[in-house]
């Protein structure tokens, strides 16, 4: 048998190894058990962008209450400085009010922002509470499921490496060169062989010019111009 056709039959076994492959991709208990993953991710990642909100909530109530400790002891001492000395004339009163009323400003807007915090902080633990409910959701179905395809690939595996073992004996013979193109082709052409029927390439069902047919039957190596597959008459 010449090497095209050792070719033709490895690619015989070679297709079903790759029908099998597909297969246990494909497989309605694995692609459930990709969408639990992916979902669980999604909750681990809404956790701890949540976390990181909290940590800097956390970070902006100390510093708020760094600046109503320092704002505080400003008022006071300007309620001192007034009683130790008076304002003596009513510009001096005029920028002690203003002064006092900038103070008693800035100490409403901090307290108004920890409310905020505060509320938002609140808001963050029900999300926590939400999304660790989902999360454990998701993994309790991805745990049993994963169970079941555990099972399943076992036994696809097992075909699958029957159908490698197949294959493998039908590469023997062929010549290190035949089965490098045979690769290369399958990179954008499968399967990389095609029948050839009259001047048609049984691979994309393009004519081709007779020139190519005589080629193929002088025992040559000619690829499809069309879709590039290794032609063959079988």
């Amino acid at each position: 048998m010449d090497q095209l056709h050792l070719l033709w039959e490895y690619q015989k076994a070679d297709v079903e190894v790759d029908k099998m492959e597909a297969s246990i991709k494909r497989s309605p208990v694995r692609q459930k058990l990709i969408k639990y993953r992916d979902y669980y991710a999604d909750q681990q990642n809404a956790m701890k962008r949540i976390e990181s909100e909290v940590a800097a909530m956390q970070d902006r109530l100390e510093a708020l209450k760094d600046a109503i400790k320092m704002t505080d002891e400003q008022l006071r001492s300007l309620h001192n400085k007034m009683e130790s000395d008076p304002p003596q004339s009513s510009q001096d009163v005029q920028q002690f009010l203003n002064d006092a009323k900038r103070f008693q400003n800035n100490l409403n807007a901090y307290e108004q922002e920890i409310k905020r915090i505060r509320k938002d902080a609140a808001d963050r633990e029900r999300q926590q509470h939400d999304v660790r409910v989902r999360a454990a959701k998701a993994k309790g179905e991805f745990d049993k499921l994963k169970e079941i395809y555990d099972e399943e690939k076992k036994d696809k595996d097992q075909e699958l490496e029957a159908l490698r073992a197949a294959a493998k004996e039908k590469a023997v013979g062929i010549e290190p060169e035949y089965m490098e193109r045979y690769r290369d082709i399958k990179k954008h052409s499968v399967p990389p062989l095609a029948a050839l029927y009259g001047d048609q390439c049984g691979g994309c069902n393009m004519s081709l010019p007779s020139s190519v047919s005589r080629k193929v039957k002088a025992g040559g190596l000619v690829e499809c111009e069309t879709c590039g597959r290794l032609l063959i008459i079988v």
